[in-house]
Protein backbone atom coordinates (compact mmCIF):
# COMPACT_ATOMS: atom_id res chain seq x y z
CA UNK A 1 0.00 0.00 0.00
CA UNK A 2 0.91 3.81 -0.31
CA UNK A 3 0.35 6.71 1.42
CA UNK A 4 -2.75 7.39 3.25
CA UNK A 5 -4.58 9.63 0.58
CA UNK A 6 -4.45 6.86 -1.68
CA UNK A 7 -6.74 4.69 0.32
CA UNK A 8 -10.57 4.29 0.45
CA UNK A 9 -12.60 3.57 3.75
CA UNK A 10 -14.09 0.10 1.48
CA UNK A 11 -13.95 -3.44 2.33
CA UNK A 12 -14.28 -5.43 -0.91
CA UNK A 13 -15.49 -9.17 -0.11
CA UNK A 14 -14.22 -11.99 -2.96
CA UNK A 15 -16.28 -14.98 -2.11
CA UNK A 16 -13.68 -18.02 -3.30
CA UNK A 17 -14.64 -21.46 -4.64
CA UNK A 18 -12.45 -23.71 -6.40
CA UNK A 19 -10.96 -20.45 -7.80
CA UNK A 20 -7.36 -20.85 -7.87
CA UNK A 21 -6.98 -20.15 -11.62
CA UNK A 22 -8.77 -16.95 -11.54
CA UNK A 23 -8.42 -15.39 -8.22
CA UNK A 24 -5.30 -13.79 -9.37
CA UNK A 25 -6.36 -11.98 -11.67
CA UNK A 26 -9.43 -10.80 -9.51
CA UNK A 27 -6.72 -9.25 -7.20
CA UNK A 28 -4.46 -8.17 -9.05
CA UNK A 29 -7.16 -6.02 -10.63
CA UNK A 30 -8.05 -4.50 -7.07
CA UNK A 31 -3.71 -3.33 -6.72
CA UNK A 32 -3.95 -1.64 -9.94
CA UNK A 33 -6.88 0.44 -8.34
CA UNK A 34 -5.93 4.08 -8.27
CA UNK A 35 -7.51 4.60 -5.25
CA UNK A 36 -7.18 1.02 -3.17
CA UNK A 37 -9.68 0.16 -0.51
CA UNK A 38 -8.18 -0.86 2.84
CA UNK A 39 -9.02 -4.25 3.24
CA UNK A 40 -9.52 -7.07 0.92
CA UNK A 41 -11.31 -9.85 2.45
CA UNK A 42 -11.22 -13.62 0.60
CA UNK A 43 -13.59 -16.22 1.82
CA UNK A 44 -12.88 -19.42 1.02
CA UNK A 45 -15.97 -21.47 0.64
CA UNK A 46 -15.20 -24.93 1.64
CA UNK A 47 -13.50 -25.33 -1.71
CA UNK A 48 -11.68 -28.61 -1.41
CA UNK A 49 -8.80 -28.50 -3.64
CA UNK A 50 -5.73 -25.73 -3.83
CA UNK A 51 -8.15 -22.74 -3.34
CA UNK A 52 -7.22 -22.37 0.14
CA UNK A 53 -3.44 -23.03 -0.51
CA UNK A 54 -3.68 -20.19 -2.99
CA UNK A 55 -5.48 -17.83 -1.27
CA UNK A 56 -2.81 -18.60 1.75
CA UNK A 57 0.03 -17.23 -0.97
CA UNK A 58 -1.51 -14.42 -2.40
CA UNK A 59 -2.59 -13.15 1.78
CA UNK A 60 0.83 -13.55 2.82
CA UNK A 61 2.06 -11.65 -0.35
CA UNK A 62 -0.24 -8.99 0.61
CA UNK A 63 -0.63 -8.96 4.31
CA UNK A 64 -1.22 -5.66 4.97
CA UNK A 65 -4.23 -5.37 2.83
CA UNK A 66 -5.79 -9.18 2.25
CA UNK A 67 -7.68 -11.03 4.88
CA UNK A 68 -8.49 -14.67 5.00
CA UNK A 69 -11.45 -16.34 5.61
CA UNK A 70 -12.41 -20.30 5.87
CA UNK A 71 -16.10 -21.75 5.92
CA UNK A 72 -16.32 -25.01 7.20
CA UNK A 73 -18.63 -26.37 4.73
CA UNK A 74 -20.02 -25.17 1.25
CA UNK A 75 -23.03 -22.58 1.72
CA UNK A 76 -22.91 -20.64 -1.64
CA UNK A 77 -21.75 -16.97 -2.53
CA UNK A 78 -24.71 -15.38 -0.52
CA UNK A 79 -23.17 -17.03 2.52
CA UNK A 80 -19.90 -16.66 1.85
CA UNK A 81 -20.37 -12.93 1.17
CA UNK A 82 -22.32 -11.95 4.16
CA UNK A 83 -19.43 -13.93 6.04
CA UNK A 84 -17.32 -11.07 4.77
CA UNK A 85 -20.05 -8.76 5.07
CA UNK A 86 -19.89 -9.52 9.07
CA UNK A 87 -16.04 -9.06 9.40
CA UNK A 88 -15.66 -5.76 7.09
CA UNK A 89 -14.12 -2.87 9.04
CA UNK A 90 -14.99 -0.36 6.17
CA UNK A 91 -18.01 2.10 6.32
CA UNK A 92 -18.25 1.25 2.55
CA UNK A 93 -18.43 -2.51 1.10
CA UNK A 94 -17.87 -3.84 -2.39
CA UNK A 95 -18.06 -7.09 -3.75
CA UNK A 96 -15.96 -8.76 -6.61
CA UNK A 97 -16.31 -12.16 -8.01
CA UNK A 98 -13.43 -14.85 -8.09
CA UNK A 99 -13.22 -14.74 -12.18
CA UNK A 100 -14.38 -10.88 -12.89
CA UNK A 101 -11.91 -7.88 -12.72
CA UNK A 102 -12.30 -4.03 -12.35
CA UNK A 103 -11.56 -1.08 -14.29
CA UNK A 104 -8.29 0.59 -12.37
CA UNK A 105 -11.03 3.41 -11.72
CA UNK A 106 -13.27 1.88 -10.40
CA UNK A 107 -13.07 2.41 -6.40
CA UNK A 108 -11.86 6.37 -7.39
CA UNK A 109 -14.77 6.62 -9.22
CA UNK A 110 -17.90 5.27 -7.34
CA UNK A 111 -16.55 6.00 -3.61
CA UNK A 112 -16.19 9.20 -4.92
CA UNK A 113 -19.69 9.16 -4.81
CA UNK A 114 -21.37 7.12 -2.49
CA UNK A 115 -19.07 9.75 -0.01
CA UNK A 116 -20.63 13.39 -2.38
CA UNK A 117 -24.44 11.60 -2.04
CA UNK A 118 -24.77 10.01 1.70
CA UNK A 119 -28.45 9.52 0.94
CA UNK A 120 -27.49 6.24 -1.19
CA UNK A 121 -27.54 3.11 0.31
CA UNK A 122 -26.70 1.19 -2.60
CA UNK A 123 -24.62 1.84 -6.12
CA UNK A 124 -24.29 -0.17 -9.11
CA UNK A 125 -22.62 0.30 -12.79
CA UNK A 126 -22.30 -1.31 -16.06
CA UNK A 127 -19.54 -3.62 -17.15
CA UNK A 128 -18.26 -5.28 -20.14
CA UNK A 129 -17.85 -9.27 -21.14
CA UNK A 130 -13.94 -9.76 -22.57
CA UNK A 131 -13.74 -12.75 -24.57
CA UNK A 132 -10.03 -13.55 -23.86
CA UNK A 133 -9.56 -14.82 -20.54
CA UNK A 134 -5.77 -12.88 -20.34
CA UNK A 135 -7.70 -9.45 -21.29
CA UNK A 136 -6.69 -6.78 -18.93
CA UNK A 137 -9.86 -4.42 -17.69
CA UNK A 138 -8.72 -1.30 -19.11
CA UNK A 139 -10.67 0.64 -21.46
CA UNK A 140 -11.10 4.33 -22.27
CA UNK A 141 -14.09 5.92 -19.91
CA UNK A 142 -16.97 7.53 -21.12
CA UNK A 143 -19.29 8.41 -18.16
CA UNK A 144 -23.44 9.44 -18.38
CA UNK A 145 -25.51 10.64 -16.45
CA UNK A 146 -26.00 8.69 -12.99
CA UNK A 147 -29.76 7.12 -12.71
CA UNK A 148 -31.73 6.57 -9.52
CA UNK A 149 -33.10 2.96 -9.86
CA UNK A 150 -37.32 3.29 -9.09
CA UNK A 151 -38.74 -0.22 -7.66
CA UNK A 152 -40.69 -1.05 -10.60
CA UNK A 153 -37.47 -0.59 -12.65
CA UNK A 154 -35.89 -2.80 -10.51
CA UNK A 155 -39.08 -5.60 -9.73
CA UNK A 156 -38.99 -5.79 -13.77
CA UNK A 157 -34.94 -6.47 -14.61
CA UNK A 158 -31.75 -6.13 -12.54
CA UNK A 159 -30.17 -3.43 -13.50
CA UNK A 160 -26.36 -3.95 -12.60
CA UNK A 161 -24.41 -6.87 -11.54
CA UNK A 162 -22.78 -7.89 -8.07
CA UNK A 163 -19.40 -7.14 -8.57
CA UNK A 164 -20.63 -3.50 -9.58
CA UNK A 165 -22.26 -2.96 -6.50
CA UNK A 166 -20.83 -0.91 -3.21
CA UNK A 167 -22.78 -0.56 -0.32
CA UNK A 168 -22.99 0.88 3.40
CA UNK A 169 -21.86 -1.25 5.32
CA UNK A 170 -23.93 -0.82 8.06
CA UNK A 171 -27.56 -1.29 6.52
CA UNK A 172 -29.88 -4.01 8.05
CA UNK A 173 -30.53 -5.92 4.45
CA UNK A 174 -27.83 -8.81 3.69
CA UNK A 175 -27.91 -11.89 1.11
CA UNK A 176 -29.96 -14.47 1.57
CA UNK A 177 -28.56 -17.06 3.44
CA UNK A 178 -28.04 -20.11 1.32
CA UNK A 179 -29.28 -18.90 -1.52
CA UNK A 180 -27.36 -19.94 -5.46
CA UNK A 181 -29.23 -17.97 -7.96
CA UNK A 182 -30.51 -14.22 -8.31
CA UNK A 183 -29.78 -13.92 -4.26
CA UNK A 184 -28.35 -9.83 -5.17
CA UNK A 185 -31.43 -9.09 -7.02
CA UNK A 186 -33.32 -9.86 -4.16
CA UNK A 187 -31.29 -7.93 -2.12
CA UNK A 188 -31.27 -5.03 -4.64
CA UNK A 189 -34.87 -4.94 -4.64
CA UNK A 190 -35.10 -5.64 -0.32
CA UNK A 191 -33.35 -2.06 -0.44
CA UNK A 192 -35.11 -0.29 -3.01
CA UNK A 193 -38.25 -1.74 -1.35
CA UNK A 194 -37.59 -0.51 2.11
CA UNK A 195 -37.50 2.82 0.67
CA UNK A 196 -33.45 3.44 0.26
CA UNK A 197 -31.98 5.45 -2.60
CA UNK A 198 -30.29 3.32 -5.47
CA UNK A 199 -28.41 4.13 -8.46
CA UNK A 200 -26.49 2.74 -11.69
CA UNK A 201 -23.18 4.62 -12.66
CA UNK A 202 -23.67 5.39 -16.31
CA UNK A 203 -19.92 3.67 -16.47
CA UNK A 204 -18.09 0.40 -17.37
CA UNK A 205 -15.90 0.13 -14.34
CA UNK A 206 -15.96 -3.69 -14.42
CA UNK A 207 -14.96 -7.11 -16.21
CA UNK A 208 -16.84 -10.58 -17.05
CA UNK A 209 -15.36 -13.19 -18.46
CA UNK A 210 -18.58 -15.10 -19.55
CA UNK A 211 -22.09 -14.40 -20.81
CA UNK A 212 -24.44 -13.26 -18.32
CA UNK A 213 -26.30 -16.77 -18.80
CA UNK A 214 -26.99 -19.64 -20.36
CA UNK A 215 -24.01 -19.96 -22.84
CA UNK A 216 -21.61 -20.78 -20.20
CA UNK A 217 -23.67 -24.08 -18.67
CA UNK A 218 -26.37 -25.93 -19.15
CA UNK A 219 -29.97 -24.94 -20.02
CA UNK A 220 -30.81 -26.12 -16.47
CA UNK A 221 -28.77 -23.11 -15.06
CA UNK A 222 -31.75 -20.70 -16.58
CA UNK A 223 -34.62 -22.71 -15.23
CA UNK A 224 -32.73 -22.63 -11.52
CA UNK A 225 -32.63 -18.42 -11.96
CA UNK A 226 -36.14 -18.36 -12.79
CA UNK A 227 -37.26 -20.39 -10.12
CA UNK A 228 -35.48 -18.38 -7.91
CA UNK A 229 -36.69 -15.25 -9.32
CA UNK A 230 -40.16 -16.53 -8.91
CA UNK A 231 -39.13 -17.02 -5.25
CA UNK A 232 -37.62 -13.47 -5.04
CA UNK A 233 -41.10 -11.93 -5.53
CA UNK A 234 -43.00 -14.72 -3.17
CA UNK A 235 -40.34 -13.29 -0.45
CA UNK A 236 -41.43 -9.66 -1.15
CA UNK A 237 -44.89 -10.93 -0.98
CA UNK A 238 -44.80 -12.76 2.62
CA UNK A 239 -42.41 -9.52 3.70
CA UNK A 240 -45.34 -7.00 2.25
CA UNK A 241 -43.37 -5.22 0.30
CA UNK A 242 -45.42 -6.18 -2.77
CA UNK A 243 -49.28 -6.43 -3.52
CA UNK A 244 -51.28 -9.98 -3.96
CA UNK A 245 -51.71 -8.22 -7.63
CA UNK A 246 -48.41 -6.88 -8.06
CA UNK A 247 -46.50 -10.62 -6.92
CA UNK A 248 -49.24 -12.20 -9.34
CA UNK A 249 -47.76 -9.78 -12.60
CA UNK A 250 -44.18 -10.06 -11.43
CA UNK A 251 -44.57 -13.50 -11.73
CA UNK A 252 -46.19 -14.25 -15.19
CA UNK A 253 -43.53 -11.91 -16.14
CA UNK A 254 -40.68 -14.01 -15.18
CA UNK A 255 -41.97 -16.79 -16.99
CA UNK A 256 -42.44 -15.00 -20.11
CA UNK A 257 -38.81 -14.12 -18.91
CA UNK A 258 -37.52 -17.33 -18.98
CA UNK A 259 -39.23 -18.44 -22.23
CA UNK A 260 -37.06 -15.96 -24.01
CA UNK A 261 -34.04 -16.22 -22.24
CA UNK A 262 -34.49 -20.46 -23.20
CA UNK A 263 -35.39 -19.31 -27.15
CA UNK A 264 -32.04 -17.32 -27.24
CA UNK A 265 -30.28 -20.18 -25.65
CA UNK A 266 -31.62 -22.41 -28.67
CA UNK A 267 -30.33 -20.09 -30.83
CA UNK A 268 -26.92 -19.81 -30.16
CA UNK A 269 -26.44 -23.28 -29.48
CA UNK A 270 -28.09 -23.84 -33.23
CA UNK A 271 -25.37 -21.41 -35.21
CA UNK A 272 -23.25 -22.69 -32.98
CA UNK A 273 -23.23 -26.17 -34.40
CA UNK A 274 -22.91 -24.81 -37.62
Amino acid sequence: MTSQESLAPVSVVIPCYRCSLTIGRALASIAQQSMKPIEVILVDDASGDDTWVVLTKLATAHSSWVRLIQLETNRGAASARNAGWAAASQPFIAFLDADDSWHPEKIAIQYDYMKRHPEVVLSGHRHRVLARMDAKPEWALLQGPTKFIDKWPLLLGNPFITPSAMLRTDIPQRFAEGRRYMEDHLLWLEIVCDGAEVVRLDVDLAATYKPPYGMAGLSSNLWQMARSDLDNYRVLRRSNRLSFLSAYFLMAFSVLKFVRRLGLVMVWRMRERG
